[in-house]
């Protein structure tokens, strides 16, 4: 018989952390806060958001065009931006523009094309060198049927729970599909930080990740609530 050795002893999984270290994360994660209204529905994905800066905003891929034009919006010159900037997907010679100013202008713009009458319910953004963007999208099929996908840069093979669903998701079905996670660091809502947990402190990862949505309006405090907890945790640890 082989003799244990000290990973199986310790818990440790493939992704190297102890059994210890996934309860503290899965923990960390399940956590809910009272001012989260986490049984908030949206009516449809698909009517009128109320608001002409969202509704241009909505399917835009690129994470610093949205910001620009938020800001010509604010400034009241939305007019004075190149038109082009304001389409939902820009052509690889766009991109290739944009990218030559800074590798961060590229976040977001290699996310694969919207489908059909598809949307954007949910986007996931990180500080990273190329600001790279996660995206939850739905999309109608059939008879009062709504189909769900995860999508990146990278062309990663991920499946949204659930895959479907006879109305828009509440708050926490939303959540849960985003905290879907097999490596242990606990989904895309923290674990692009918990992941970084040994040099959190020193390059001040505390806002790597943000979570937002034009559907779900406290999708954004529930996770930065999350974020905020782990950063207490790794301060208190230090």
């Amino acid at each position: 018989m082989n003799k244990e050795t000290e990973v199986e002893k310790k818990g440790i999984n493939k992704y190297g952390l102890s059994e210890e270290e996934r309860k503290a994360i899965k923990d960390l994660v399940n956590q809910r806060f009272d001012f989260i209204n986490y049984k908030h529905q949206p009516q449809s994905y698909w009517k009128n958001l109320n608001d002409p800066l969202n509704e241009i905003l909505k399917n835009v891929t690129g994470t610093q065009r949205r910001a620009m034009i938020t800001d010509y919006w604010n400034a009241g010159k939305l007019e004075e931006l190149d038109e082009r900037l304001l389409a939902d997907e820009l052509d690889e010679q766009q991109r290739d523009s944009l990218g030559a100013i800074h590798p961060s202008f590229m976040g977001g713009e290699f996310l694969p094309p919207y489908l059909p009458l598809e949307t954007e319910i949910a986007r996931i953004e990180l500080k990273s060198t190329t600001s790279d963007v996660i995206s939850v999208r739905a999309r109608p099929i059939g008879q009062d049927k709504i189909a769900y996908r995860i999508v990146d840069e990278y062309e990663s093979d991920e499946t949204a729970i659930p895959a479907t669903s006879s109305a828009p998701l509440t708050l926490l079905e939303l959540i849960q599909m985003i905290d879907q996670d097999k490596t242990g660091y606990g989904g895309k809502g923290i674990g692009y930080n918990t992941s970084q947990n040994e040099f959190a402190l020193e390059l001040d990862l505390r806002n790597f990740t943000t979570v937002d949505s034009m559907f779900y309006h406290d999708l954004y405090y529930h996770y930065d609530a999350i974020h905020e907890r782990w950063w207490e945790g790794l301060q208190q640890g230090s």
